[in-house]
Formats: structure tokens, C-alpha cells, sequence
């Protein structure tokens, strides 16, 4: 959920303190990125109708995209955040090599709502701070079909890909929208969240709530949170990949960085907001997964992490066995991290799929 995993290792280590975790057929254009590539932009979309029945006034989607829409149409590929994460992080798995080639396709990264960037309890002027609607992962995603159709008139997408709870809202799209898209790639993502998930997502909401700088969500700036950077970094990876990469002497003075910066980079509001709608994701809404598979009309590679404590494997392996989908295991003891620590293997598999191969 929740960083922008696939950059380097020392940006791993930054987005797990502050936030989260983070090549297709030749088409006839220049390699070279537009002027504008990566620009941020911003989607009016009005009224955003929620699952809850309220809806978000004003609702705005931010996103950056890079590369070109072929002739046909038909090389886009729509890249949702990861918690905490905006599509300026996204950058970093854009390019020659990386997840996604934008001289082949025409990648859409979006800020999911919540994220500070789109509609957010941070940003909000007519629901601003905890009066703010709790939305969803799959109202996210209704939000993100508006936007491909209505902003940047998509009829259809080569794929839909994400990181995280981008690889949540992965799983949402292939669901609810099965005909708008040929591949999914749900990376380190899940269907739904284990109890032990639910363990890491409700005691960092509660870290949030328990701050004293927080105020009820009334404060000037937004509070480090020193205790929820904490559980974030013993959850991001695993016991053997910390103790190998702090030493023990390293370790006093890493523990006191938390106190000092903790996850304040993140909006706290918007911190819980994000957090609950992981809490509340399932697709398919307490019912049988069985019958939600049944509905997937897309080719899927689904990307778990063997050994991720953050994002438990086993409700996406469990999918993938019913989709009888291809599975890219990750096996490295970054955990969660995993994508980034194993980026050399992943993103030539990730290419190969969305190339057809």
C-alpha cells in the first residue's frame, strides 16, 4: 500500500518512515516523452457519488501521463496509487526498463481519493477535515472509470495495473468494470484483508487517533505520529531484511528519526480515511468469491510477496487459483518491499505480460 517501492532501496526506506509502501507491441511513435509527460492535471468531476450514499462535492482526480495513445487506442494503461502514495511517486515506474515503457504505451497514473492530491479530507473546502465522506476502494475506482471515460474519453484500457492498495483497487476494477480492460495486475494487492491485516490497519488508525497532536483532526499541521511510523517499518518488511540493513549500532539513532520526522509527511485526516477504506475493501462485499470470479473477463498476473507482513499473500493466491491466472511469486525477505528488492525480475515479467507474451 503503500510507497514508491520499485525506485531504489534508499527510497523504500524513506517511503516506509513516512508513508507506505511502493513494454508492450511497437507502436508508430517517437521514444521521446512529450513536453508534458508526468505533468500534474486534474479532473473536475462535480459530484463523486460514494458506496455510503453521501457523496464528495466538488470532486476532483489528479493524474499525470506519459507517452502516447496509439491510433487504435488501444496502449493504455492506468496505474491507481498506492496508500500514501500520489502519482508523482508513481514516476518512478515510469521509463525504458521499468514497470511500464511509455514509448510503447500510454500510462495513466492516478492519485486515488484521499491521497492529499485528489479530493481529500486535507484539501477539501466544503468538507474539509473529518467532515469529510468515507469513501471506499471500490468508490476510488468509479471515480478513476470517470475519469478514463469522461476526462480522457477511453473507451477501453490495454490494462489496469497497481501496488498495494493500488493492487486492491486493481482487483476492484477487474471486477466492476470486467469489459473495460484485457490484462490486470495486482501487485502485492489483496481481495480482501486477512485478520492479520485488519491487526496492522486498525492499530494504525488508532496510533492516529491516540496522538496527542492530533486533536480530533483539528490541527494547524499535522502531527508526526511517531507511533505509526513505528508499526509501519516493523510491517513494511520482515525481521531478517531490518536487522540485516540497521545494525545494532545504527539502531539508537534510526529509533530516534521516528520521533523526529515519524509519518507527519502524510496528512493525518487523510492517513485515517485511506486506512479505513483498506479496512472496509472486499470485492465481493462479504458474499462468495466464487461468484465474483465468475465475473472476471480479464487476463490476470497477480504479484504476491511470499513473505509480506503488511499485505497478507494468501486472498490473492487464493484468487488467482480460481481465475487460473498466472501467478509472478515474489520470494525475497524485503516483504512488502519485495517488488522493489526483486524489480530486476519483476518488471521483465510484468513487460512480457502486457506484451502479449
Amino acid at each position: 500500500m503503500l510507497f514508491p517501492m520499485l525506485e531504489t532501496r534508499s527510497i523504500l526506506a524513506r517511503a516506509a518512515l513516512c508513508a507506505t509502501l511502493a513494454a508492450f507491441a511497437s507502436f508508430a511513435f517517437p521514444a521521446k516523452a512529450a513536453p508534458a509527460d508526468g505533468r500534474q492535471q486534474f479532473a473536475a468531476l462535480g459530484e463523486c457519488k460514494l458506496d455510503s450514499g453521501q457523496q464528495i462535492k466538488d470532486c476532483r482526480l489528479g493524474y499525470r501521463t506519459w507517452g502516447h495513445l496509439n491510433a487504435g487506442s488501444s496502449n493504455a494503461v492506468l496505474f491507481p496509487t498506492w496508500f500514501t502514495g500520489t502519482s508523482g511517486q508513481i514516476a518512478g515506474n515510469i521509463g525504458a526498463g521499468k514497470l511500464v515503457d511509455p514509448a510503447r504505451y500510454f500510462v495513466i497514473a492516478v492519485d486515488a481519493l484521499g491521497d492529499g492530491v485528489s479530493s481529500s479530507p486535507s484539501n477539501s473546502k466544503s468538507q474539509p477535515r473529518m467532515q469529510f465522506p468515507a469513501f471506499t476502494t471500490r468508490d476510488m475506482v468509479r471515480a478513476e472509470y470517470r475519469l478514463a471515460t469522461e476526462t480522457l474519453h477511453l473507451k477501453h484500457l490495454h490494462a489496469v495495473m497497481g501496488i498495494s492498495m493500488g493492487g486492491m483497487q486493481t482487483f476492484e476494477w477487474m471486477v466492476d468494470y470486467p469489459d473495460f480492460m484485457d490484462l490486470a495486475i495486482p501487485i502485492v494487492g489483496s481481495t480482501r484483508l486477512t485478520s492479520y491485516d485488519l491487526l496492522l490497519w486498525h492499530s494504525e488508525e488508532d496510533a492516529v487517533r491516540a496522538d496527542p497532536g492530533w486533536h480530533a483532526g483539528n490541527y494547524e499541521k499535522s502531527p508526526a505520529m511517531p507511533q505509526v511510523a513505528i508499526l509501519h517499518e516493523m510491517n513494511v518488511s520482515t525481521p531478517s531484511y531490518y536487522a540485516r540493513e540497521v545494525s545494532r549500532a545504527a539502531f539508537a539513532e534510526r529509533y530516534k528519526s521516528y520521533g523526529a520526522s515519524g509519518a507527519s509527511e502524510f496528512d493525518a485526516n487523510d492517513r485515517i480515511y485511506q486506512l479505513e477504506a483498506m479496512i472496509r475493501h472486499d470485492i465481493a462485499r462479504g458474499g462468495s468469491m466464487e461468484e465474483v470470479a465468475r465475473r472476471v473477463h480479464a487476463k490476470v498476473l497477480v504479484v504476491p510477496s511470499q513473505q509480506d507482513h503488511m499485505v497478507n499473500p494468501g486472498p490473492a493466491l487464493e484468487f488467482a487459483k480460481l481465475l487460473g491466472a498466472k501467478v509472478f511469486l515474489l520470494t525475497s525477505d524485503c516483504g512488502h518491499q519485495a517488488p522493489g528488492c526483486e524489480a530486476d525480475k519483476l518488471n521483465p515479467a510484468v513487460g512480457a505480460f502486457l506484451d502479449g507474451k
